[in-house]
């Protein structure tokens, strides 16, 4: 008898699960390194974010990290490089089924990534999946039929644009969750490197209020520790907290400092 392969739930199936109060806490995974996203899945985090965007990791590096993190508890998200439908299919095709799309500025945009994410005749994703892991080369039973409901789609905003169509972005039938992402918002506003200042935070808020009206949750990137319980307690329904390349650097710097004599 055929083993029978079971794919685990989506990103959107845990943030859908979570009651009131209740939120999903993760970590980037930057370095392309496989033992850093094993540790990262075995921490505890509840969710790890494969950055595929800024770091250096491309299709076959993100099959090697999702690979060393199957079997732990935490859900792993890719965030692909950019909204293309090429690109998207491949990131799905390897394996990814938690996607997050960056730089979703429009309601056309936030479209575009739908249709990428879904077979025809919902989308235009290319039929490969009998010679991909996302099917785990066709040991998951009934996989084509199955697809609307085994991947996840985060997309995220990031520009003051963003911020004002994020009503029409978030209402788009096919966005599970939204991200905000506060570095390049503050940029777009002239604020760069001032992710905390009030205007940015306030154009987070307002995003949170248009996401929440539109009846999907909301998450954010915050590495200060006190921004991201605010954020949390103004309806964050996961967030990201730090990275490990950040880890490893803030370890070794205060190792440097206790160490090193001049």
């Amino acid at each position: 008898m055929p083993f029978r392969v079971d794919l685990p739930q989506t990103f959107s199936d845990r943030v859908i699960g979570l009651g009131d109060g209740e939120y999903l806490a993760g970590m980037w995974v930057c370095s392309g390194s496989p033992v850093a996203a094993e540790i990262a899945a075995a921490s505890g985090m509840q969710w790890v974010l494969i950055d595929a965007e800024h770091s250096p990791i491309g299709l076959e590096t993100t099959t090697s990290l999702l690979r060393a993190m199957n079997g732990y508890p935490a859900t792993p998200v890719v965030r692909v490089p950019v909204n293309d439908r090429v690109l998207i299919k491949q990131y799905l095709d390897l394996g990814a089924q938690n996607l997050l799309v960056p730089m979703i500025d429009t309601k056309s945009d936030a479209e575009a990534a739908v249709a990428a994410v879904h077979y025809p005749p919902r989308g235009v994703r290319g039929v490969g999946s009998a010679l991909a892991r996302a099917s785990r080369w066709n040991a998951v039973d009934g996989y084509l039929g199955r697809a609307e409901e085994l991947v996840s789609l985060t997309v995220q905003i990031e520009s003051a644009t963003a911020v004002d169509n994020a009503a029409e972005i978030a209402a788009v039938d096919g966005i599970d969750q939204v991200f905000v992402g506060p570095s390049d918002l503050a940029a777009s506003m002239g604020l760069l490197g001032q992710q905390t200042h009030p205007d940015v935070t306030d154009a987070v808020a307002r995003t949170f209020e248009a996401v929440k009206a539109a009846g999907k949750r909301v998450g954010v990137n915050a590495f200060d520790p006190d921004q991201a319980r605010k954020y949390l307690d103004a309806g964050a329904s996961f967030v990201l907290v730090g990275a490990d390349v950040g880890l490893m650097m803030n370890g070794a710097r205060a190792w440097a400092d206790t160490w090193v004599r001049d």
